[in-house]
């Protein structure tokens, strides 16, 4: 294929840092030149985030991350998903008239995961002080940052609810009444004073690490959990519902918590090993979708070709079925991967791949596991597709609703060959009211969870909702090679399988993968509320070509021409055998940046 790109692919030998934003980017690779290393690069960088893409993440989100130490020399995932609390049963759930939990509001929360997840990142890896790694995001909350053409228009289309519903948020994002201008400085003073007690609080022990641990207790065990806990005994709010609920997330739910590791999953791939997270996250559809396409000729195809585009998609079908019909917290359910991952399973799978697009959903049956994927299949045809309420759903670019909220991401590496890939989520401005005092909001992961017992991601307490968070990092011939992610909900995955496809078979460099023409389907059932599926399509950039989207049709895709530019928003970063380093971050939406030397 001739190839086109927007920008260059940046490479260097000293390091790299790429993500959705270029003042992360630009702060990340700052630390890096200050000395401190990928890990610190990216604690830094997931702070500011929080700041400069307000309706993308929040500091009471989760963040997922999977990464590579130079010291150990170990890939390890680093898990932010926050579990469901104490009062969050289906009962307590399904006693206030609900089928399914809504996608905003103070039923949708659970424990909040993103900071102690960044924490300990700070403290077990990383070089540089808690005030360092806070240092700016601190600086644009309270000075001001360029607010998002993207954050303003969702902040402009909630104002009135806003203002009836939630006032905490109207005196937060419309201050003096007035929705923000974009591009305009726009400022969080309650977020950095909040950040600023922290800080001050963690100086009065001794030592980095104390200090680290001190800024943990402060948040789940000091001021900001008592707040939260404050304002959860007595709120009730409007949510995705269109009815008010309290919440059941209580103060002794997050002294109760901490972020913790985890052993990835692998699947080798030619002359690469994937490695994501476990079945808790929708990762293992990826390394699924790979053992499906392992049986075919891929080299051979045009990359933004009908054939390509048939075939990765129905591959995707078959993993994301499986995903329905099997993934959920390891800790709470069996979950068959080796089985799921086999040769064998996947040899037969590959069959079911035909020349015409299938429209049905088709989870594989796994022996022993025969009624739980019935009861799935059932649940799925059950799904009522009415009701979307604010805060409904996440959407994964422009041309969906910018009342919903997304995600951001991360890719770092430094000259040590430390390497870092993460995708922060959740407590988007739009997801619940803010706190009083704090500055934020609460997330809406728990919308995840089925409010139907016997589903391996059915609601329990202490439960991991099954997150559609996915960062995703690479080795070539066993040497840690590339980190790469996107937002984007369930087509995370969907964006990665195909920009490493693209990569692996066509030898496309970084962003040629990601300026190519992406694509996913939304065959199967949402994991946001209120949990919609549309078989048999596709969603294509239309600079695919017109004959390329007609062949589509003709196979029995539906399809929705996107606007050129306008779906996935990849960033990758990358580490040659001999050193050298790339990396590249998506034109789309002009906000992704990738900088290094």
């Amino acid at each position: 294929m001739s190839t086109f790109t927007t920008r260059p692919e940046i490479r260097g030998s000293f390091g790299v840092a790429t993500s959705t934003h270029w003042i992360a980017s630009s702060v990340g690779f700052g630390i890096l030149e200050k000395d401190g290393n990928a890990f610190d690069a990216a604690v830094a960088m997931g702070f500011v985030l929080q700041i400069v893409e307000p309706h993308l993440c929040g500091p009471a989100g989760d963040a997922q991350m999977i990464f590579h130490s130079a010291k150990t020399g170990k890939v390890e995932v680093l898990c932010g998903q926050g579990t469901a609390p104490a009062g969050a049963t289906i009962e307590a759930y399904r006693a206030q008239g609900l089928d399914l939990i809504p996608g905003s509001g103070l039923l949708a929360t659970v424990i909040p995961g993103a900071f102690d997840a960044w924490m300990v990142m700070l403290r077990d890896h990383g070089t540089i002080s808690l005030r360092a790694a806070l240092e700016p995001a601190i600086y644009y909350a309270e000075q001001g940052h360029p607010i998002l053409e993207r954050a303003v228009d969702t902040i402009a289309g909630l104002g009135d609810f806003f203002k009836e519903e939630w006032p905490t948020s109207y005196e937060t994002w419309l201050p003096g009444g007035q929705v923000p201008k974009a591009g305009k400085l726009f400022r969080n003073p309650a977020l950095a004073a909040t950040w600023k007690r922290i800080v001050e609080e963690a100086e009065s022990k001794s030592g980095r690490e104390a200090q680290i641990d001190a800024a943990r207790d402060a948040f789940y065990r000091g001021f900001v959990a008592e707040a939260m806990d404050s304002y959860l005994r007595t709120a009730e709010v409007m949510d995705a519902s269109g009815e008010k609920h309290g919440g059941v997330l209580t103060g002794a739910d997050m002294a109760g918590w901490q972020a913790s590791y985890d052993t990835p999953l692998t699947l080798d791939y030619q002359d690469w090993t994937v490695a994501k997270a476990n079945a808790w996250t929708q990762g293992p559809v990826l390394l699924q979708s790979l053992a499906l396409l392992k049986g075919f000729d891929i080299s051979s195809m045009d990359p933004v070709g009908a054939d390509f585009v048939h075939l990765v998609v129905e591959a995707m079908k078959l993993a994301y079925a499986d995903r329905e019909a099997y993934y959920g917290d390891p800790d709470f359910v069996k979950v068959p991967m080796a089985h799921l991952l086999s040769d064998a399973y996947n040899d037969e799978r590959r069959k079911l791949i035909g020349a015409r697009a299938s429209t049905e959903q088709r989870p594989g049956i796994v022996p022993g596991f025969e009624e739980q994927v019935r009861l799935g299949l059932e649940t799925q045809s059950a799904i009522s597709v009415s009701g979307t309420g604010v805060g409904a759903g996440e959407p994964t670019m422009a041309h969906l609703s910018d009342r919903k909220g997304d995600t951001v991401h991360i890719d770092v590496i430094d000259r040590h060959g430390n390497m870092v890939s993460a995708t922060p989520s959740g407590g988007w401005l739009q997801s619940s009211p803010v706190i009083p005092g704090l500055g934020f909001a609460l997330n809406s992961r728990a919308q995840m969870f089925w409010l139907t017992p016997g589903l391996p991601s059915s609601l329990a307490p202490g439960k991991r909702p099954r997150t559609t968070l996915t960062p995703s990092l690479a080795l070539h011939k066993g040497q840690p090679s590339l980190a790469f992610g996107t937002p984007g909900g369930d087509q995370q995955d969907q964006w990665q399988l195909t920009f490493f496809l693209r990569h692996v078979h066509h030898g496309l460099n970084l962003q040629e993968c990601i300026d190519a023409p992406l694509f996913h389907t939304m065959h199967f059932p949402s994991s946001f509320y209120p949990r919609a599926a549309a078989p048999g399509h596709i969603m294509v950039e239309e600079n695919i070509g017109a004959e390329v989207l007609a062949d589509l049709e003709a196979r029995g895709h539906t399809i929705t021409a996107a606007p050129e530019w306008s779906v996935g928003r990849l960033t990758a970063a990358k580490k040659d055998d001999d050193g050298l380093l790339r990396a590249a971050a998506t034109p789309r939406l002009m906000q992704a940046y990738a900088i290094g030397r």
